[in-house]
């Protein structure tokens, strides 16, 4: 059945929308053209076959005399250890070409098919190809990609491949060249990958016109962010804070598609008689927003009330702050035998935890638990949880608890400093602490601890803890209990009563 029949020129032809795709493979669709010069298939038409997943390309070359001289076609290929997306087959007479086009097509597609659910893909998740095109040195890239990747593992997903590019210049339209940008989609409809993710947050436009070249759904390091926030609030306030990130952050990116959601044409005489479709989804969105930050205004006043009855009962407060996953839960566990949830993943712990917590001096403390920071932290997601974070500037201690396994130490050191700088916490005391020092040889462990002036911990150990209680002690005394340092307890006698203590906190 012809589809459609179209006229270009001695140069080019422009394929208008073909529609979306009949099968998950292969589109259904064989596109036949001329080459006025008898001209091989160009890269063009080869680009082509790829992108659009075409069952077949065919260009019949036009001899001297105007008439059919050979037949040139290519079809794509399945994934092969050579890397090879498509076969250029050897050019032939017109007149003596024959192919039986039905069976080759449903042959090529059961393959495909066959080859592709080979692939390692562990109970249907959906798969991924990671991108990241910045200004960047390849190995800032690297470690960017890496902790993509982690992310995109917590998130349900499955890594097919990283690709990165060091730009010169930022493209404004694609962010990278429209022609690497072609290789990058070809590469992940071979691979048979669900989603591309960008590891730079998007602009409204290079969403749409990156969404324009593919039929794969993309998104950036921002909305892969909000979609984990929102599989793991478990509060009411918790899931007001993500919902409002998710509003704030498609607001600007409502936009219609073609003129059926525009005004009719705009100008005098040209207005309609009412609001588009458009205009009355950002006016729901606006509406929906002022409601949550109502509610979080409420939340907001209750805070304040505990926040005055802690400082009438003079009760200190510690707040456990940190890189995401760096054991913030864990050590709030160990510490006063709760049992806030804990896994090994990016963002589990997303609403606040507070409990107490008794020293061995009989002096009772506030430990809190904080939704973990990160590099270049989303401003929709830093102004949801601005309220929260907030409730920082009340404690009399920030543990600053880093993961001294990480891949970039420093980089997570200088993120979270960052962010409290943002938040104007400096004046707070801080105790740096490294955990999952288990992870390390002692005497590394040792090094960094010096490097960083900080003690070393394991939070799945308790007795790892004595000295980091010992300290946290020694502060609050010296800032709230106003105690003199010499009656801290310390000694072999101190460690038994920190021990006994972590034991029925």
């Amino acid at each position: 059945m012809v589809e459609q029949v179209i006229v270009g020129n001695g140069r080019e032809l422009v394929l208008s929308d073909l529609g979306r795709l009949g099968r998950r493979l292969l589109r259904g669709v064989r596109l036949v053209h001329t080459h006025l010069h008898n001209e091989p298939l160009t890269q063009d038409d080869l680009t082509d076959l790829a992108l659009l997943r075409l069952d077949l390309i065919a260009a019949i070359g036009v001899g001297p005399d105007g008439l059919p001289a050979d037949m040139h076609v290519a079809h794509l290929l399945p994934q092969n250890p050579q890397g090879r997306v498509y076969e250029v087959w050897a050019s032939r007479p017109f007149h003596s070409f024959q192919l039986e086009c039905d069976s080759f097509v449903e042959a090529l597609d059961a393959e495909l098919a066959r080859v592709t659910s080979s692939h390692v893909i562990r109970n249907g998740q959906e798969t991924a190809i990671l991108i990241s095109a910045s200004r960047r040195s390849r190995v800032e890239q690297e470690e960017q990609l890496e902790e993509l990747a982690d992310l995109v593992r917590s998130d349900g997903m499955t890594v097919l491949e990283t690709m990165f590019q060091r730009l010169q210049d930022v493209h404004p339209k694609y962010l990278l060249g429209r022609g690497k940008l072609k290789d990058v989609v070809i590469k992940a409809l071979h691979r048979g990958a669900d989603l591309l993710i960008f590891d730079q947050d998007l602009t409204p436009a290079q969403a749409r016109a990156i969404a324009e070249m593919t039929e794969m759904k993309v998104i950036d390091r921002t909305q892969l962010i909000l979609d984990i926030f929102a599989s793991r609030a478990h509060s009411r306030e918790g899931k007001i804070q993500v919902e409002l990130a998710q509003l704030r952050y498609l607001l600007p990116r409502l936009s219609g598609r073609g003129t059926a959601l525009s005004r009719l044409g705009g100008g005098i005489g040209g207005r309609g008689p009412g609001e588009t479709k458009l205009e009355t989804d950002r006016r729901r969105v606006r509406d929906r927003i002022a409601h949550l930050e109502r509610e979080l205004a409420g939340f907001a006043r209750h805070r304040d009330q505990r926040r005055a009855r802690r400082v009438r009962h003079r009760i200190p407060i510690i707040s456990i702050v940190g890189y995401t996953n760096a054991g913030k839960s864990t050590l709030l566990n160990t510490l006063t035998e709760s049992h806030v949830p804990v896994e090994d993943r990016p963002f589990e712990t997303l609403d606040t935890s507070s409990r107490r917590l008794r020293f061995p001096r009989q002096k009772e403390v506030i430990i809190t638990d904080t939704v973990g920071f990160l590099r270049d932290l989303p401003k929709a997601l830093v102004g949801a949880f601005r309220t929260t974070l907030e409730e920082l500037r009340d404690a009399d201690v920030l543990l600053h608890l880093v993961d001294a396994s990480a891949r970039d130490i420093e980089g997570q050191i200088k993120a979270v400093e960052v962010i409290l700088s943002e938040l104007e916490l400096e004046r707070i005391p801080r105790i740096v602490v490294f955990n999952k020092c288990d992870r390390l040889r002692a005497d590394e462990a040792e090094s960094l601890c010096r490097r960083y002036d900080a003690l070393g911990i394991s939070a799945l150990h308790p007795s790892t803890l004595v000295p980091m209680i010992a300290m946290l002690e020694q502060t609050l005394a010296e800032k709230c209990f106003r105690l003199p340092t010499a009656s801290v307890e310390c000694g072999d006698e101190a460690q038994r009563s920190v021990e006994s203590e972590i034991g029925t906190s």
